[in-house]
């Protein structure tokens, strides 16, 4: 049986009638939706968030047994609300609706699957490339059972990342879908490590475990294994400016209840919200707001298939399903904002949030004039849980992605590590020194001398540029490798960016660093226009972009190069990829 529909009825009688009509019951659930309001629901203001947070870390900690069994207690008893744990759509009008019930219940089959079938052992590696698919967040769960270590990787990978990435880890099981099976098998004789390859499919492969039918054949009594909170969880292979993607590790603790903060506080969930984040499995940020954050609030996970970002899709699904808190990339709000919104109406949906890379205010502005609604800024990355944000009653400034997340003391520090006053600009950091925060990555697996890189003095580096004013809030300049220096000027690529957009003719845009003989490097925008400048003379635009931007914001920051480009090359996840642009531009410009 497909997993799509493996739905072994767990639901109380009342629950399992609700679901008999789908359409039905999402109207039934928009008509009982709260009114609208900005007001949080799990503090008061922020700076109680600051005063009341205090997570102690107990010494053995598993997210399974400490989070979701214990969601599954209160359903059993009636202490929870009816909305499922997982909901899960795809285009063609399937759905999956599992209660914590299900989900334990499905995922401690695999789990099973993993220790007995495959005879995978506590820290053992599980290299995980899915879709946004029901099996994905099973899979999720069943390696915290089981003590495993969980790997997740986007289905873009190239033949070369997925060799790379299992020679790297030592990865001893691989589950995927039959898309990306091919691949996989043409790097396996490269991988000795490997010993079990399952798959995600309603037919057979040679070489390939199938997923579905092993979880049929197997028990459903699971003992989650009694894992320590600074056990190994989590590796993501993270990118840099140098050499080959680093091995960011987790522990048990510091997603598992470091997530705490965006859950509760940031995302200001509870267990009567619908929750959709559309970022791609392959990310932290899925594990992010699809995994931990949600669920530990007992909130409702929603997820629609979805393969590509789709506008229509997106105002579509927001419309139809009650979903109360929705959470994106900025490029995708740069997008939806340029669509005909007025012809949807979000009854459900209270509260927007964005993460990945900062956010242009006229984008802010456009989607509060169209929906009521104003967007939160949260500022984090692999590495770290939230490290700012906006939050609820919160003073939203355009442009500053908000104050500290309690979890960290940020401070903008000079090149040896001091605190620099405010207005300076600096590198973001993290305070650790004289204690590090729980909810920090372990190190760079293997890697000290790049763990070691990472701090400086008492603080550990984001990699990015910024500044604090005289309120605490943060303000983004760029990556440190995306900051322009040219003629003695630094300029980061978010407030031409930032400036830009406020032109017509703009749809979306990207800065990077173009050399130049004389000052050695100008800035250079790439630009997406917008339909009703598609037709215009590139050179008279060229001048009237550039006299746009000396308007906004100092004249020595406007784009000296302007290239008009169809799109911008972006990440699965929306995130617009500079570093492409950059190093595409400085290869042609000095070859």
């Amino acid at each position: 049986m497909n997993a799509y529909v493996l739905r072994k009825s767990l639901f109380n009688h009342s629950l399992k009638n609700a679901y008999k009509n789908g359409v039905h019951e999402r109207g039934q659930w928009l008509q009982m939706c709260r009114s609208k309001t900005s007001a949080p629901k799990n503090f008061s203001d922020y700076e109680s968030i600051k005063r009341d947070y205090n997570i102690r870390v107990p010494q053995r900690f598993n997210f399974a047994k400490d989070v979701l069994e214990q969601w599954e207690g209160k359903e059993k008893n009636g202490q929870r609300s009816s909305l499922p744990a997982l909901w899960w759509v795809n285009d063609s009008g399937k759905e999956v609706r599992w209660s914590f019930e299900e989900l334990g219940f499905h995922s401690r089959r695999l789990a099973n699957v993993l220790h007995q079938v495959c005879s995978l052992q506590r820290g053992d590696r599980v290299f995980l490339v899915l879709p946004r698919v029901p099996e994905w967040w099973l899979v999720n769960v069943a390696c915290l059972r089981t003590g495993t270590v969980l790997i997740p990787g986007t289905s873009q990978l190239t033949a070369r990342d997925v060799r790379h990435r299992l020679q790297t880890s030592g990865a001893k099981c691989v589950i995927t879908d039959e898309t990306l099976a091919p691949l996989l098998d043409t790097v396996a004789s490269d991988c000795p490590s490997i010993s079990t390859k399952l798959l995600v499919s309603q037919r057979a492969m040679h070489g390939w475990g199938n997923l579905t039918e092993l979880i049929g054949k197997v028990s459903d009594d699971h003992v989650c294994v009694d894992t320590r909170s600074d056990e190994t969880m989590t590796i993501f292979f993270t990118s840099g400016t140098t050499g080959s993607p680093k091995m960011t590790q987790h522990s048990h603790c510091s997603y598992g209840l470091g997530l705490t903060v965006n859950g509760r506080y940031w995302l200001d969930l509870t267990e009567q919200d619908v929750f959709w984040n559309t970022s791609d499995t392959g990310w932290a940020k899925s594990a992010w707001s699809s995994v931990f954050a949600p669920w530990i609030q007992g909130a409702c996970v929603f997820a629609h298939h979805m393969p590509r970002f789709d506008t229509s899709t997106v105002l579509k699904t927001l419309s139809s399903f009650p979903i109360t808190t929705f959470c994106t990339a900025p490029t995708a709000y740069r997008m939806l904002v340029q669509e005909d919104i007025s012809r949807f109406k979000f009854r459900a949906l209270e509260h927007c949030l964005c993460a990945g890379e900062p956010i242009n205010p006229e984008v802010m502005w456009k989607w509060k004039e169209l929906t009521g609604l104003d967007i939160y800024e949260g500022y984090g990355q692999t590495e770290t849980v939230l490290i700012a944000g906006t939050f609820k009653g919160m003073k939203i400034k355009p442009g500053s992605f908000g104050k500290a997340s309690p979890g960290y003391d940020v401070q903008v520090v000079d090149e040896d590590g001091s605190v620099v006053p405010h207005g300076q600009e600096g590198n973001l950091g993290i305070r650790v020194k004289p204690d590090r925060p729980f909810s920090l990555f372990t190190e760079y697996t293997g890697e000290p001398e790049r763990t070691a890189e990472c701090f400086c003095g008492n603080f550990y580096l984001t990699g990015d540029r910024g500044m604090m004013d005289d309120e605490g809030y943060l303000w983004f300049i760029g990556r440190a490798d995306d900051v322009i220096l040219s003629a003695g000027y630094r300029i980061g690529p978010f407030e031409v960016e930032n400036a830009l957009i406020e032109h017509p003719a703009v749809a979306e845009s990207a800065v990077v660093s173009s050399p130049d003989p004389v000052r050695g490097e100008v800035v250079k925008a790439f630009v997406v226009l917008t339909a009703d400048y598609k037709s215009r003379e590139h050179k008279e635009l060229t001048q009237e972009l550039q006299t746009h931007v000396k308007t906004i914001t100092a004249p020595y920051k406007y784009p000296r190069k302007i290239e008009f480009v169809d799109h911008l090359p972006k990440t699965v996840s929306g995130k617009i990829r500079r570093v492409e642009l950059r190093k595409k531009e400085w290869e042609q410009q000095t070859s």
